[in-house]
């Protein structure tokens, strides 16, 4: 058995890391560099990488109770990699969770500077509901393994309808989502983003700016999405800490990586396809667990990084033939002013567009 000790150990480090992040380095408002977020999510990633370190050995050893769950014993190298695969298992499906934040960040027009406020807080929520749903998932597969196959039949109709809605318009108007409307019940809308702050006083009445509708909508797409991934990685193993580690250390770097590819999402346009294939690999592979079908977790982490890699690749190389048949830019007239600036491209961005304030 786990040592609570340890899992009070864990929630502390998260909450330290949590503290650094926005206490420290980001407690001034402002919109990341491209360098910063990369660096960030470097940090993250070497973070979740070395604590797969003391995964192995913890578990090797049996430190504090690791590696001795009954219903899964395991060595540290087992360990590692259960944990790796259920890592990149988690990154890769939140991936479409990026979309929709930035759809709904560019329909509430957050401005950048608030977006990581609004993802930090998003990522507490995150921390509690997760908690709750892998508990109850592990406690149901264990007594009841038919569970499993329920579990895959949601994997594999989430592939399907993520499929069904591949063209589906990007338009969709968020102010019609229940909890905005349940909020408006309660409280007014305010249409300024008050500084950053999620609650202001107008009219001698308290009322919730944009940066609480986000926050309360992320939240909520949060909680579709892990309906999907948390299930998932239920296939890669049981194991509570195994389990609740990599799906909360790929939750940490959400945000780093976010704002890395906040400007880049629609270029991979074939990531849609690759996630697709990751839901329907895991869920067929959990429809056969209870037939003692087992496919090997070096197989499946290669299987879901040849996915996503395939898809960032077919996405890249598509849009590098969409450049190469573009019409060359006609000549410019010999009036034109040299010393105005040509207009750009159009930008890839969901965001930019979308968030002048």
């Amino acid at each position: 058995m786990i040592e609570p000790y340890v899992w009070a150990g864990f929630i502390a480090l998260v909450g330290l890391l949590m503290f650094l992040d926005l206490g420290v380095f980001n407690r001034k408002a402002h919109t990341p560099t491209a360098r910063e977020a990369g660096l960030a999510t470097f940090g993250w990633v070497s973070l979740a990488l070395l604590f797969n370190v003391f995964i192995y050995y913890a578990y090797e050893y049996k430190w504090f109770g690791l590696g001795l769950y009954a219903y899964e014993p395991m060595g540290g190298k087992e360990a590692a990699l259960k944990y790796l695969t259920g890592y990149l298992l988690e990154e890769a499906l939140s991936v479409d969770n990026l979309f929709v934040i930035a759809l709904v960040f560019a329909r509430f027009r957050v401005p950048k500077q608030y977006q990581h406020k609004v993802l930090f807080w998003g990522i507490v929520g995150v921390l509690f509901f997760r908690g709750l749903l892998i508990g109850a998932g592990i406690a149901l597969v264990h007594y009841f393994t038919w569970f499993f196959y329920l579990f895959g039949a949601l994997l594999l109709y989430s592939a399907y309808k993520m499929w069904r809605q591949k063209d589906e318009e990007e338009g969709e108007d968020f102010h019609d989502y229940g909890v905005v409307k349940f909020i408006r019940r309660f409280y007014p809308v305010s249409r300024t983003s008050a500084g950053g702050r999620f609650f202001v006083v107008e009219n001698r009445r308290w009322a919730v700016t944009p940066l609480f509708v986000a926050l309360l909508v992320v939240e909520t797409t949060d909680i579709m999405f892990a309906f999907d991934s948390v299930p998932a990685v239920f296939s890669i193993t049981t194991d509570p800490f195994l389990v609740f580690s990599s799906n909360i250390f790929a939750i940490l770097g959400l945000r780093s990586l976010y704002f890395l590819l906040a400007n880049m999402l629609d270029r991979f346009s074939y990531l849609k396809y690759s996630m697709m294939g990751i839901l329907f690999f895991i869920g067929v592979k959990m429809v056969l667990l209870p037939s003692h079908i087992h496919i090997p977790e070096l197989a499946s982490l290669l299987t879901i990084a040849g996915l996503l890699l395939g898809g960032i690749l077919a996405s890249l190389w598509q849009e590098r033939k969409a450049v190469a048949k573009a019409p060359a830019p006609a000549d410019e007239p010999t009036t034109h002013d040299s010393s105005e600036p040509r207009p750009k491209n159009g930008n890839r961005s969901l965001m930019v567009s979308t968030q002048k304030d």
